[in-house]
């Protein structure tokens, strides 16, 4: 089984990261298979910066090699939708993956994140993943995503005094990490805190391992079919959907 997981941003050692998270967890047989956005932000940390993601994400899933799988690595699910529709195989968002974890684990769970305007945009996905009723809390510890990979940073702290007060003040019985930055920090605050701590990154490996595993593949039934033949104009015309649409794995 071959798993892609796709940086949706342009910074090669966030990458490396992420795949060493996704390779600790892979079943023997899975190939992880890490990518590294070519166009975009160096991080994502708005709406603009999403959508500017979308575009390295498409030809990432386009390109060889081919996958049973794809995971997105980006806590804002960017493209998510996009991505089922043009890839035959499973796509998972780390978001919707973890959101979905937490609640197998826990009756209430909190997210924390990087910055404040990440934590709103945290809480859009809530709602679109019905996630209500489980999500307690959404915190922002105000720490730019590349702080993360900066040693001398007090990230780490950050991170625990905020998860700390999240099963303290929401009363959560988990906490998911809304980074893929964050991938390697969830046994470290396992020790720390002493409740189920969830990284997006490694639990949709897992799941993309078992849907592969069961034969089920994105439905194209629907708006989830492949895209619709057209012509593009301007800058988008090399991505203009074939006709057929020819099957992405």
């Amino acid at each position: 089984m071959r798993i892609k997981i796709i940086n949706p941003n342009t910074t090669a050692s966030m990458t490396a990261r992420i795949a060493a998270a996704a390779a600790a967890v892979a079943a023997p047989g899975t190939e992880i298979i890490a990518l590294t956005s070519r166009s975009g932000a160096v991080s994502i940390e708005g709406h603009y910066d999403e959508a500017m993601s979308i575009v390295g994400l498409v030809d990432a899933i386009r390109e060889g090699p081919e996958a049973d799988a794809h995971v997105i690595a980006c806590f804002g699910d960017p493209g998510l939708l996009a991505a089922r529709e043009i890839a035959a195989g499973p796509v998972l968002g780390i978001a919707e993956a973890a959101m979905h974890a937490a609640s197998f684990i826990a009756t209430g769970f909190s997210i924390v994140t990087t910055l404040e305007r990440t934590r709103i945009i945290s809480e859009h996905l809530v709602r679109n993943y019905g996630m209500e009723h489980h999500c307690r809390g959404v915190r922002a510890t105000d720490i730019p995503v590349l702080e993360l990979e900066n040693p001398d940073s007090n990230s780490r702290a950050l991170i625990l005094a905020e998860c700390e007060r999240a099963i303290l003040e929401d009363k959560s019985g988990a906490i998911v990490l809304g980074c893929a930055g964050m991938a390697d920090l969830n046994q470290y605050l396992e020790e720390k805190l002493g409740v189920p701590v969830i990284d997006g990154v490694t639990v949709a490996v897992k799941f993309a391992e078992a849907l592969v595993s069961l034969g089920l593949r994105t439905s194209k039934r629907g708006d989830l079919a492949f895209p619709l033949h057209k012509p593009y104009k301007g800058v988008l015309s090399a991505y203009a959907p074939s006709s057929p649409a020819a099957p992405r794995s």
